[in-house]
């Protein structure tokens, strides 16, 4: 249990770390992270990490599928788990 926490802990802190750095890029006019690797951080269970990068720099929130579709999927993962430990 510890080692699946210390994973999600992981892909969170990346994935937030992942937003911090394109929001830089994006004030320089730097090369961007392409968007479908935040997809694919939330994927992995990235989400709170993405979410609540994309708060607090500020970025992608204009993008609606930022700003609704990340919470959904985690709202999709996290019925997906309950589901999975009550059958």
């Amino acid at each position: 249990m510890r080692t699946i926490l210390g994973i999600f802990l992981i892909i969170n802190l990346a994935a937030f770390i992942v937003v911090g750095i394109d929001k830089y890029k994006a004030k320089r006019s730097l090369w961007r992270i392409p968007e479908r690797v935040f997809f694919w951080f939330a994927l992995i269970g990235g989400c709170p990490g993405i979410y609540s990068g994309l708060m607090l720099f500020r970025h992608k929130t204009r993008h609606w599928y930022f700003v609704y579709g990340i919470p959904f999927i985690f709202l999709f993962q996290i019925v997906i788990v309950y589901l999975a430990l009550n059958i």
